[in-house]
């Protein structure tokens, strides 16, 4: 499948401030992200009285019908793997009192990539839609959702745009959408489109 290249939403200097790139997804990411799309679904198969040979083959379809979608619905989006840097992933391992093991290659290749989530997103003339978020379940509830969230309505602000999702309903992150001034203004089946407006300017 070809990406074509779209001028990227978000500042990459202010996401390297987290430790933290972007960069275009290839044909190469596709076992990387049908493993995080896997992961977003542990919850909800967990309940279910399936082998895991009938979860894994769910899992598979389920996932190349988001991706044919979405690369087909989404012309105009930017398609992204999240990375954090290795620096950073050691820094967070580490415990304050603890020094780093100069004979551990792990804690030299400071300028590896390790990919950890995903990021869609659409700019359009009236809103900046957030097509997918989704992190690696070691990833979650340490604020880099909430960083890049925080960014993109940054832009919204900047761009005088609203900025919308959609949310299922049962989805933990709705509490993050809420809390980050999010309300839901549809219903639609299972989810919810969320929307966040900027301020208004005096």
């Amino acid at each position: 499948m070809v990406y074509l290249p779209v001028k990227p939403l978000l500042d990459w200097r202010a996401i390297a401030l987290y430790g933290l790139t972007l960069r275009a997804i290839t044909d190469a990411d596709q076992p990387f992200l049908a493993q995080l799309y896997a992961s977003t679904r542990e919850d909800e198969l967990a309940v279910l009285d399936w082998s895991p040979e009938q979860k894994t083959s769910f899992l598979e379809m389920q996932f190349h019908a988001q991706h044919t979608f979405y690369m087909g619905q989404f012309q105009q989006a930017t398609f992204d793997i999240i990375e954090l840097t290795q620096d950073s992933l050691n820094a967070a391992s580490l415990n304050k009192d603890e020094k780093p093991n100069r004979k551990d290659t792990k804690l030299d290749r400071k300028n590896e990539k390790i990919p950890i989530g995903r990021l869609y997103l659409e700019q359009r003339s009236d809103e900046i839609r957030i097509i997918d978020i989704a992190l690696l379940p070691p990833h979650r509830n340490q604020g880099i959702g909430t960083r890049l969230l925080n960014m993109i309505l940054a832009k919204g602000q900047q761009l005088n745009v609203p900025v919308r999702i959609h949310v299922e309903q049962f989805n933990p992150a709705l509490r993050l959408y809420l809390r980050l001034g999010f309300q839901a203004i549809e219903e639609q089946g299972i989810y919810y489109l969320m929307e966040w407006l900027p301020q208004v300017q005096l």
